[in-house]
């Protein structure tokens, strides 16, 4: 009997150990995934996403893209009128934004990398989407990516348990990580363009900063733990905080074509 329940003792404790494991390795990734934006004197979050794209008639190459919100490079954007056939023509134009990976060592911040990353989609924060998609000009910068939670709804239950990773306060809190949970879903405010524009509500943590971190699900969402589920974007105060729901910029993708 004593052996029995050592064996059942050894079996939960190795269990245990391959869960706090698989739980690192998510901490790890997320923290991988997700950078500082630089855009001036302006600072905010960004998250990774790597895709292979095709480069030239036989060549395809790994490139490195970030999801952040629109007002964190906004101060990048200027406006030039020209005139072509006659008539006035607006160009907008943005100088590229800064991306910077933190690194640690042994649980010391040992130094950062910096690269530059061209702005190919924009939507401004008062009357669009808030969103802006990054190419990070550096090819392979990092091989690891964030994975989206596309279900068929793209809805994230109310109660479900979320982690936050972002730059809260800027550089000086890259790649912090906080807990929240989903608490409403819908939230519609009047931005200016008639409609309304659709939020999901958050209590995870997040300061000046945190704009364009991503929101994810933890490891209580089994398979689908670390799936990108929004995008911080306003707050309200430290647990009311509001993201541009996956289905809201899957939606935003697909229209201009950045899918």
């Amino acid at each position: 009997m004593r052996h029995k329940f050592l064996a059942v003792a050894v079996c939960l404790s190795l269990l245990a150990q391959a869960t706090i494991t698989k739980a690192n390795d998510l901490y790890d990734h997320l923290q991988n995934i997700s950078v500082t934006i630089k855009a001036g004197f302006s600072e905010g979050s960004g998250v990774i996403v790597t895709r292979e794209v095709k480069t030239g008639p036989n060549k395809t190459e790994k490139i490195n893209f970030v999801w952040t919100a629109g007002h964190v490079i906004d101060n990048l954007r200027s406006v030039r009128t020209v005139i072509v056939g006659g008539q006035q023509k607006r160009i907008v134009e943005f100088k590229d934004a800064q991306i910077v990976k933190e690194l640690v060592e042994n649980g010391r911040r040992v130094g950062e990398l910096k690269m530059d990353a061209k702005v190919i989609k924009y939507s401004d924060a008062d009357n669009g989407e808030d969103l802006a998609l990054l190419m990070v000009r550096k090819r392979e910068f990092i091989n690891e990516d964030a994975a989206f939670f596309l279900t068929e709804d793209k809805i994230t239950p109310i109660g479900t348990e979320l982690y936050h990773v972002g730059s809260l306060l800027g550089q000086q809190g890259a790649n912090s990580m906080t807990r929240g949970i989903m608490s409403k879903v819908g939230r519609v405010l009047n931005l200016g363009s008639g409609d309304g524009v659709v939020f999901d509500q958050t209590t995870v943590t997040a300061f000046p900063g945190s704009s364009g971190g991503g929101v994810f699900l933890s490891e209580r969402s089994g398979d689908n733990a670390g799936k990108y589920v929004g995008m911080l974007v306003r707050g309200a105060g430290e647990g009311f905080n509001f993201i541009v729901p996956v289905r809201r910029m899957h939606s935003w993708a697909e229209k201009h074509s950045v899918t």
